[in-house]
């Protein structure tokens, strides 16, 4: 797969999986937000220490970009596009 037929299937998936009315697990979202802040490079970490004692929002979001972390762009592209064909009709 080509870098442009890469990004125009992650294009499509992102899209598909913004307009799904699935209840999807929060494990899966989590996966999905972390694979597609990876595939566009704003993976930021935010410092632990600026997370707030009970936002646990935040927390579980930065635990899902820490389990990722090595994982380079393109390879978080083909994650994120194999998660939403897996878990949304």
């Amino acid at each position: 797969m080509t870098k442009e037929e890469l990004d125009k299937a992650f294009q499509a998936a992102y899209e598909k999986a913004s307009a799904t009315t699935v209840a999807l697990p929060q494990d899966i979202q989590l996966l999905l937000y972390a694979y597609y802040k990876q595939g566009n490079h704003k993976s930021k970490l935010i410092p632990l220490e600026n997370i707030k004692e009970n936002d646990l929002r935040s927390a579980f979001k930065y635990n899902a970009l820490i389990q990722i972390k090595g994982l380079s762009a393109t390879e978080a592209k083909k994650e994120y596009i194999k998660l939403v064909a897996q878990h949304i009709p």
